[in-house]
């Protein structure tokens, strides 16, 4: 199943489930019976989603095209947002263009850090470029949604904690990210302002034909103006989100609709390539985003 949500008519959020490219309205379709809001059905999901199954097969439920809506992030309203950093290529890349090394410690255990779960954005909302950022970059990430409650989960056990997956945008302000890590802390407002995701979560399920070695072979490419700029695939992982849950949950609960990033890609982003190859974003460009099975993801900004 794919899950969105999306404005109705009098601008108040709603989720759907997609079938083909249409918009089923949920609790609409239901009567009331399944909640507007897409974390209240991903914390009872034994509970609604049997039902919503029922309401595919449906041939009398009403719908509407994908294309005659605004859609919302498909969760707007996460209790939290970890991001690692989970690209070997990705760090390699990084360190190499800041002059450093891999730090050992970072094939010891899966590294995050946590960021603005109050910042999101959906798909084609504009993105507002801080007022003191002029190195503006995108980053290319898949994430997973949390499903249930866990906390010490290991990693072979972890699927049955995941809902589903869906593209993330994590925006970076280098310039301020660089001064700050400077201190040895984290990116801070270098990552506060802006994280993308959408335009939909699809289930778990969808993502059985792709798996490898515990990885998923997804093709995932971004855009700038229609230009494609960075190209790379889920399956280099270096961690995987198995190894991903077990570190973030050690000790501490995980709860459902918590999003988990993957971190970049290899040359997922302007600053590992260089602004030799493209300047960084500025007001006016066009970002795209695209993994396999999860369409694509585009914002401006302004």
């Amino acid at each position: 199943m794919k899950f969105v949500t999306f404005y109705n008519q009098v601008g108040n959020q709603r989720a759907g489930c997609l079938k083909d490219d249409q918009i089923i309205d949920l609790e609409k379709a239901s009567n009331g019976d399944i909640p507007s809001s897409m974390l209240e059905i991903i914390q009872n999901q034994q509970t609604y989603l049997p039902f919503i199954q029922e309401l595919l097969k449906s041939e009398e439920v009403s719908s509407q095209s994908i294309d005659e809506v605004k859609l919302a992030p498909p969760l707007s309203n996460p209790p939290s947002f970890r991001d690692f950093v989970a690209f070997e290529k990705h760090v390699k890349n990084a360190t190499k263009r800041n002059g450093d090394k891999v730090a050992p410690e970072w094939y010891e255990m899966p590294i995050f850090y946590f960021s603005n779960p109050h910042s999101l954005k959906g798909p084609n909302e504009e993105v507002k470029r801080p007022a003191k950022c002029m190195r503006l970059d995108y980053e290319l990430e898949l994430a997973c949604i949390i499903g249930k409650e866990g906390i010490d989960i290991k990693a072979d056990e972890a699927e049955e904690y995941i809902f589903g997956y869906t593209i993330l945008n994590d925006w970076s302000a280098r310039d301020l990210q660089m001064k700050e890590m400077k201190v040895l802390l984290g990116p801070a407002k270098g990552k506060d302002f802006a994280t993308s995701i959408g335009p939909y979560i699809a289930t778990k399920e969808e993502f059985e034909p792709y798996k490898v070695n515990g990885r998923f072979d997804l093709e995932m490419t971004a855009s700038v103006n229609g230009a494609v700029l960075s190209k790379g695939n889920f399956k280099d992982v270096f961690y995987t989100f198995g190894e991903m849950i077990e570190r973030a949950s050690e000790g501490v609960k995980l709860y459902p609709g918590d999003i988990i990033g993957s971190g970049t890609v290899g040359y997922g982003c302007i600053m590992e390539f260089g602004i030799e190859v493209h300047r960084w974003l500025e007001p006016g460009d066009e970002v795209e985003l695209s993994i396999t099975e999860l369409g694509s993801l585009k914002n401006i900004i302004v």
